[in-house]
């Protein structure tokens, strides 16, 4: 009966997941844990040779997790090579296993161990009001720790620092009007805290999952890449949405849609950002390249510093 129950290796391989494949990637993302506490002494090897590639501690602030959601949706690398093989990721607030003290101990023990050698990468705004009380993320050694307490004392000690999603590299939609939180980006808490710490901006709501895990890659390998103005590599923000649209030469031709139902037409006089973001979507695509944002409606322009309050309204009338 036990058996009869059992996926076949056949349905589990037409699924695209294996059970082999399904065990390694949970041992994989086994971060927050603590090497000291695992009892499967291969596993203990196996997390003891991760921390030689590259330990990466993910902090969570003001986000709603989309950016991680994003890196879960990795097609090629897939998500499990990139938890098995690109990274060690030694502390996920979403997916880590640990929880309160003993995560936060893991956190604080890898940061001092590989003080300058690990990424940290951040998700989400800091909110400074309040003595950043509107984002409290645990406590340890007795003490409540805010986001903008754990960036304060982490961020400093980091090798580079990757701020994942607008909301972490600009502000995003926390900061935006009306907000009371003090939200802000990484960039500008970092100046504005005398950390000296290399950031890497990738920005996009969410951004796409190939930006996250290439500039990753791209650290380990060469280092920081070429940035631009805005501290985004240039190796995915340096092109202009509108100047590669394929609906380019209807917007020469002057023929522009009236609707976003219009199967032909440049959809820039229906709030199309496009002039003003830099992207590579165009040619990469979401959805493991099926589709992409000016395909069914318009480009917001989601990864520029401005967002969301300088691309509102989203759409406008013909």
């Amino acid at each position: 009966m036990k058996d009869d129950h059992m996926l076949p290796e056949t349905q589990q391989k037409k699924a695209g997941v294996t059970r082999r494949c399904f065990l390694k990637t949970v041992a994989g993302a086994a971060a927050g844990i603590g090497v000291s506490q695992m009892v499967n002494p291969t596993l203990v090897k196996a997390l003891e040779k991760g921390l030689k590639r590259h330990p990466v501690l993910w902090i969570q602030g003001q986000a709603c997790t989309g950016c991680s959601v994003s890196l879960l949706n990795s097609v090629d690398p897939s998500i499990a090579d990139v938890l098995l093989k690109v990274i060690s990721l030694q502390y996920h607030p979403t997916i880590m296993a640990g929880e309160g003290k003993t995560a936060l101990e893991n956190l604080f023990g890898i940061a001092r161990e590989y003080k300058g050698k690990f990424s940290l990468v951040v998700e989400g705004a800091i909110p400074t009001a309040a003595e950043g009380k509107y984002c409290g993320v645990g406590e340890y050694a007795h003490k409540e720790y805010t986001m903008v307490d754990l960036v304060k004392e982490v961020a400093p000690m980091a090798g580079s620092c990757l701020a994942v999603g607008t909301c972490a590299a600009y502000g995003g939609i926390p900061a935006a009007n009306g907000n009371v939180t003090g939200a802000t980006g990484c960039r500008d808490f970092f100046a504005a805290n005398g950390i000296k710490t290399p950031i890497v901006n990738i920005p996009g709501c969410p951004p796409h999952p190939d930006w996250i895990v290439l500039s990753i890659v791209h650290l380990l390998e060469k280092g920081i890449p070429e940035l631009d103005d805005e501290g985004r590599p240039m190796l995915f923000f340096g092109e202009n949405i509108h100047d590669n649209c394929p609906r380019l030469k209807m917007y020469e031709a002057d023929q522009l849609s009236q609707t976003l139902s219009d199967p032909k037409g440049c959809r820039i006089n229906l709030g199309c950002k496009g002039p003003s973001t830099y992207a590579d979507c165009y040619k990469r695509k979401w959805n493991s390249g099926l589709n992409w944002c000016v395909d069914n409606a318009v480009c917001i322009g989601c990864v520029e510093p401005g967002f969301p309050d300088q691309s509102s309204p989203f759409y406008e009338p013909a």
